[in-house]
């Protein structure tokens, strides 16, 4: 038997993989089907083609050249069943002990033994906090959704990425009253070239307003305080829109006995012909596998990961 812990592509991919080869496996998730995407922006379009996120060689189609968040969901949706995966939604590994052969799988529900274990969590479930007085109040979006329900509020959106840039020129168009906050002195390189004239016409002609080399100090139920290069400031504000970014579950893995490189991204030990890691049996697939090099990894160039650890587990 061998345990998938999460249900997003790359593990639906490993569970195609072993089903192939007759390898009993289970997959284990903490949310819904494809978490990750599921709290994507509800009207978010992915940036490539539907073929580049195909998995089991199933034709992914779509209506447009870029396939959008529902049908992704639809998609999943649909290999989940075609497949019959066994997959157990809503149930959170809270442990991973044993060795090789060996490893005791322990959740919210069960306890499960396993002869290996593959990790492919991905790294959305963790935002990166900015570490401030307020962050927790109700009125702070680590995640955002549509913009209906900022329309005609004065909101922050604080990033400057690609998800910034959409979350701020989405609510401007809704009726908020837009303020950017970016930490850097400039948009990130990036951003996608479609759309940053876009965002920098409504810079420049002051419909959105951007601090630049600034940072939210604290957060209040009405204001916020932005540090800026010409002191401080305070904002009216309803909403804040931290677009952040997320990292991966480091907490977990380390308890799981995964040993990390000393480099800048803190990125996981891990063989990379058959993405087995320090621990023998204990595998890492996906996007987790950058660390905090979120940027380099995605559904595209890590779908083939069930296949090559299939391959391996297969052979021995």
């Amino acid at each position: 038997m061998v345990i998938i812990i999460g249900a997003g592509p790359v593990g639906l991919a490993c569970g195609i993989a072993l089903q192939k080869r007759n390898i009993p496996f289970l997959i284990l998730e903490k949310g819904c089907l494809v978490n990750s995407l599921f709290h994507y922006p509800t009207n978010m379009t992915f940036f490539s083609t539907s073929d580049r996120l195909e998995i089991g060689g199933v034709p992914f189609i779509s209506h447009g050249v870029k396939p959008t968040r529902r049908e992704a969901l639809e998609y999943y949706r649909r290999i989940t069943e075609s497949f019959a995966l066994p997959v157990n939604l809503y149930e959170t590994v809270t442990g991973l002990s044993g060795e090789l052969g060996a490893f005791e799988v322990t959740t919210t529900k069960a306890t499960y033994v396993a002869e290996r274990v593959i990790i492919s969590s991905g790294f959305y479930s963790d935002p990166y906090r900015m570490n401030i007085p307020g962050e927790d109040l109700p009125k702070v979006k680590h995640y955002y959704d549509e913009p209906h329900a900022y329309a005609f509020q004065k909101v922050v959106v604080v990033g400057g990425g690609n998800s910034a840039v959409d979350v701020a020129l989405e609510t401007y168009r809704c009726g908020s009253d837009v303020t950017l906050v970016v930490r850097e002195p400039a948009l990130k390189d990036g951003v996608k070239y479609w759309v940053r004239p876009d965002i920098e016409n409504r810079i420049k002609e002051g419909t959105i307003r951007a601090y630049f080399n600034s940072e939210l100090t604290s957060i209040s139920e009405s204001q916020v305080e932005i540090r800026t290069p010409d002191g401080s400031i305070t904002l009216a504000n309803d909403f804040v829109l931290a677009m952040t970014g997320y990292q991966p579950d480091f907490g977990f893995l380390e308890k799981a006995g995964v040993a990390f490189h000393d480099d800048e991204f803190r990125t996981p030990v891990f063989d990379e012909t058959t993405l087995e890691s320090n621990r023998p049996g204990l595998y890492l697939a996906g996007v987790i596998i950058g660390g905090y090099n979120t940027g380099k990894w995605f559904i595209e160039n890590t779908r083939t990961h069930g296949e090559m650890i299939a391959a391996h587990i297969g052979g021995k």
